[in-house]
């Protein structure tokens, strides 16, 4: 039984060792990641692909229900994930086009997991979203903002591109039009490479 437990400890290790070390995660190649900065236009100028993968935060965060989430409960996807929160002004332009997004693409490939990070008051958040049209998207929290620290959000609205392994590829400062037909360009070149 002994034996059993330490193989058991040591085949958890190897796996964990394996998804937390960025060097083995999936790797935009040079040429995959000039393919996606030809597809940037617009808004999607802002989105700036990274050289390497980075690992995402580990930090738990909640859904309304209570039950708590990491953003690796996807993997398997790509995802973006949206930091936001009930007072900032370029969100309230940003999200619906997101809610769009998640309501045409969502499934097997792809997530959008929208967070409201920082004090935002239950009723504020759905104050917000009834205002902007809200449908689709399910609402996480971060009240303590720990995920959002983890992955530096130094302001808000932050959205994170996070790849299949649950690897950040790469991020966006500020709002965007997710619905453009750039930033659908990019997120299907995501959902369309090989899976490793």
């Amino acid at each position: 039984m002994k034996r059993l437990s330490v193989f058991a400890s040591a085949l958890l290790y190897t796996a964990l060792a394996v998804f937390a070390n960025p060097g083995l995660a999936q790797t935009l190649t040079s040429e995959q990641r000039d393919e996606i900065s030809a597809l940037r236009a617009g808004d999607m100028r802002k989105l700036v692909i990274h050289e390497e993968p980075v690992a995402v935060g580990a930090a738990e965060f909640t859904d309304f229900d209570g039950e708590s989430h990491v953003i690796t409960d996807w993997n398997g996807r790509v995802r973006l994930v949206n930091f936001w929160a009930t007072w900032c002004a370029p969100c309230r332009t940003e999200k619906p086009s997101l809610d769009q997004l998640e309501a045409e693409l969502s499934g097997p490939d792809f997530e959008v997991i929208a967070i409201a990070t920082g004090r935002n008051a239950p009723q504020a958040i759905h104050e917000f979203n009834d205002e902007v049209g809200i449908v689709a998207l399910t609402t996480y929290l971060d009240p303590k903002s720990k995920l959002a620290g983890e992955m530096r959000v130094p302001g808000l609205p932050v959205t994170v591109l996070v790849n299949r392994e649950g690897m950040e590829i790469g991020r966006l400062m500020g709002g965007a039009d997710w619905t453009s037909e750039s930033a659908r360009a990019i997120i299907g070149y995501l959902t369309d490479l090989p899976t490793s």
